[in-house]
């Protein structure tokens, strides 16, 4: 994150969630069919599912850590129960994806009731290998992502990416919007 413009740093994901890190790792999230991207907007609808994430590195010995976390609960007026655990993946085999993890803390779809909260997936290197990140809880209020990773030896991020989200209302299409399409 070496540039203020970046989008995690002008959202304040790093800052609120994240120190700041330099990506070396690449991360593609897909969701509703298609690839998000930093900043984009969805509608709890069409993260009903749990998304497909595809994480880069080059070595199938090589293991990754997802956290997906929301930055603003319950409300982005009076974050108290920041950070909210929406879903935990250990034991990621390099270049491949989350389905060949191992599912820590099941997916729970993001759904606020009020305010455009940032949702944060966010990928850690294993630096002990296989079955190093051994995490028996199953809280999601009040998750800390720094002290996740401090407790499970991880180090900084290799990769993050935020969308926001926000509740469906009478008028909101299900076409959404901010996502790209992945094909």
């Amino acid at each position: 994150m070496s540039s203020k413009r970046h989008p995690l740093v002008v959202s304040g994901v790093v800052g609120d969630v994240l120190d700041p890190f330099v990506a070396t790792t690449e991360l593609r999230v897909y969701s509703d069919g298609r690839q998000l991207f930093n900043g984009c907007s969805l509608r709890p609808a069409q993260v009903a599912g749990r998304p497909r994430v595809d994480t880069g590195g080059d070595d199938f010995r090589t293991f990754y850590t997802l956290v997906m976390v929301d930055a603003d609960s319950p409300s982005p007026g009076n974050p108290y129960l920041r950070e909210y655990l929406h879903w935990l993946v250990t034991d990621i085999p390099g270049s491949t994806g989350a389905s060949f993890g191992k599912e820590i803390v099941s997916y729970e779809s993001p759904d606020p009731t009020m305010g455009i909260h940032r949702i944060a997936l966010v990928l850690f290197r294993q630096l002990g290998g296989r079955d190093s990140v051994d995490h028996n809880s199953e809280w999601r209020h009040n998750f800390n992502t720094r002290q996740f990773s401090q407790l499970h030896n991880l180090g900084p991020p290799v990769a993050a990416l935020y969308y926001n989200c926000q509740r469906e209302t009478a008028a909101s299409s299900s076409s959404g919007g901010g996502a790209r399409s992945s094909s």
